[in-house]
């Protein structure tokens, strides 16, 4: 599905996103790829606002639709479906120079080999609170085993839970990467009276920076928000898992691969983890996003995890709020004019 619109004058923004705007040539075109519908409402009510026309597909970038990038050196793309090297060789030669993908992380496309063909590569910057604001939510969901009482209560069985649920206040938290999303959470954790650990490579934030052992050692929360390299996949593996206290809880609202899963599921069915509350899910390409009520899932780690009553699962969805996502766009646009004017 494809349409575009064509550039209205609208009044001038001020601060930066009008010195984005202003320098840009006006009625550029962009090609929006991935885009879903209230992705688009947005594009159709900010674009105009920028000069630029937009071409708005609801299917991922493919072999398939690229020639709807042509006559645009600028797309942008959303972070849930991967871009292959051959696809960006092919989107080289149709002509892109410049891909704004609508996320904060880059694992789904290889930036080194998309410099290579000629394509620069940007990320975006949206509302950190979003994604803090969803870690809380979960930590609180954990330690107070809200998938049981959820699930109880459903059944009209209202006795109290057997395990009474832990206080932040008496808890020790490892936020492990303190880069915009990690100091919101740190923020947050603050008015709740814990005992804050921080580990990251660079050590820029106000906090109590340990080693990576030292953290995993002493919390009984442990919270990632580290970008997915090369690095940090697989940062929970079965060494560092086995560091960790009995009886703590991991949250991952990062990326999937940041835990190996055969690890994580060992841990939690032997003891030796409290629980987990996981927005991200390594093996969810294909299965999140996606309606699978009336199909079979291929994910049997991800079946698994959702088996446990001591792990909560959601669908990759603690950066979407109306506030996030409306930064998004906004900064896919400006990012593409950016590059258009030569900054």
């Amino acid at each position: 599905m494809t349409y575009s619109e064509p550039a209205r004058s609208a009044a001038p923004r001020t601060g930066s996103l009008a010195s984005a705007s202003s320098s840009a040539v006006l009625a550029r075109g962009i090609t929006i790829y991935g885009c879903g519908q209230d992705e688009a409402a947005l594009f159709r009510e900010m674009a105009p606002r920028f000069g630029v026309v937009p071409t708005i597909v609801e299917e991922p970038v493919s072999e398939v639709n690229l020639e709807l990038a042509i006559g645009n050196r600028c797309i942008s793309v959303g972070h849930k479906t991967p871009i292959s090297n051959s696809l960006l060789l092919a989107l080289g030669k149709a002509g892109v120079e410049y891909i704004s993908t609508r996320s904060i992380g880059f694992n789904h496309i290889d930036v080194e080999y998309a410099e290579s063909v000629g394509i620069s590569v940007g990320n975006v910057a949206y509302s950190p609170d979003s994604v803090a604001d969803f870690t809380l939510m979960l930590m609180l969901m954990a330690v107070r085993d809200a998938k049981s009482i959820i699930r109880r209560t459903e059944v009209h069985d209202y006795r109290l839970n057997e395990v009474r649920g832990k206080e932040l206040r008496d808890l020790t938290i490892g936020v492990v990467g303190t880069g915009r999303i990690g100091v919101a959470v740190l923020d947050r954790l603050r008015g709740f009276g814990s005992r804050v650990l921080a580990y990251d490579t660079l050590r820029t934030a106000d906090a109590d920076y340990v080693s990576l052992d030292e953290l995993l050692q002493q919390s009984d929360i442990v919270t990632l928000h580290v970008p997915l390299n090369t690095d940090t996949r697989h940062l929970l593996d079965a060494r560092n898992i086995e560091q960790m206290k009995d009886g703590a809880y991991v949250i991952n609202t990062g990326r999937g691969p940041l835990i190996e899963n055969e690890a994580l599921i060992a841990a939690l069915e032997s003891g030796k983890l409290g629980g987990a509350a996981l927005d991200v899910v390594e093996g969810e390409e294909g299965i999140f996003y996606a309606d699978c009520r009336n199909k079979a899932i291929d994910g049997k780690p991800l079946l698994r995890l959702q088996e446990l009553p001591n792990v909560l699962i959601s669908p990759h969805t603690a950066y979407y709020t109306d506030h996030a996502l409306s930064d998004t766009v906004e900064n896919s646009i400006i990012n593409c004019l950016k590059f258009e004017s030569g900054k």
